[in-house]
């Protein structure tokens, strides 16, 4: 093929290479909550495009969160990911998913009807105390125990739920944030823990699924913490990262 006819087709090339391009690059939302007369249409995790038309029934609420946040969709209408207003949550996404020293014990002096403000986790990989259950960790040798109070000290044992060496943790008054040390109690993916107040009443039990690798866009960590059952975190990520239209 001579040199002319190559420069000819060059631009017809690029523009098919685009358009083979074009869908994987193209983003998209997951389901994350949905309810009214369409909720069986779209189930939590179902994936949309971001020109997908979402046609929508009076009484329909259907959350979905993309790259840009969490929206609430209501019904009756038609829509489309991208055509929805409002702030991009993209750096809230990325502090609540930091992954932060496990040396950082103080969160500051929360106190009295101040906590309120705080009642979840400001990282989505610290494990709330309260709200035991399926929680999807980033690593396993730097798991840190959250509180959402600072007041007074506060004593809780983790044990294997089948028995086995017990490890207490310790809050600090003044403190939300203490270490697990794992190397004193290793965290092992779908092991059950027991967890127990000061006066042995058992709080709850916690189980792990370890992220590898830990998708950094967030509809695909959304994704991935459905399909581990870590319901708690989904929460917490679409909450965090919930848009304000207007």
């Amino acid at each position: 093929m001579n040199q002319a006819k190559t420069k000819r087709l060059l631009p017809f090339a690029l523009a098919a290479a685009a358009c083979v391009l074009a869908p994987a690059m193209a983003s998209a939302g997951v389901v994350v909550a949905s309810s009214g007369p369409s909720a069986s249409h779209f189930p939590v995790g179902k994936k949309l495009g971001d020109s997908e038309k979402i046609v929508l029934r009076a009484g329909d609420a259907l959350t979905v969160l993309d790259g840009k946040g969490t929206r609430v969709l209501r019904g009756a209408g038609t829509f489309s990911l991208d055509q929805q207003a409002g702030p991009s949550k993209s750096g809230t996404f990325a502090v609540l998913t930091e992954r932060r020293s496990a040396q950082r014990m103080r969160t500051g002096a929360v106190r009295g009807d101040e906590v309120s403000a705080q009642v979840q986790p400001p990282n989505l990989w610290y494990v709330d105390v309260a709200k035991p259950g399926k929680v999807c960790l980033a690593e396993t040798d730097r798991v840190r125990i959250w509180r959402n109070t600072t007041e007074g000290d506060a004593s809780f044992t983790l044990s294997p739920a089948g028995g086995g060496k017990t490890e207490t943790i310790n809050f600090a008054d003044g403190d939300m944030l203490t270490p697990w040390d794992t190397a004193g109690l290793p965290v092992t993916a779908g092991q059950v823990y027991r967890i127990a107040d000061a006066r042995g009443n058992t709080v709850g039990e916690l189980s792990f699924a370890i992220l590898d690798p830990v998708a950094d866009e967030p509809e695909a960590l959304a994704q991935q913490l459905i399909e581990n059952g870590c319901i708690r975190q989904l929460e917490l990520l679409s909450s965090a990262t919930m848009v304000t239209e207007g």
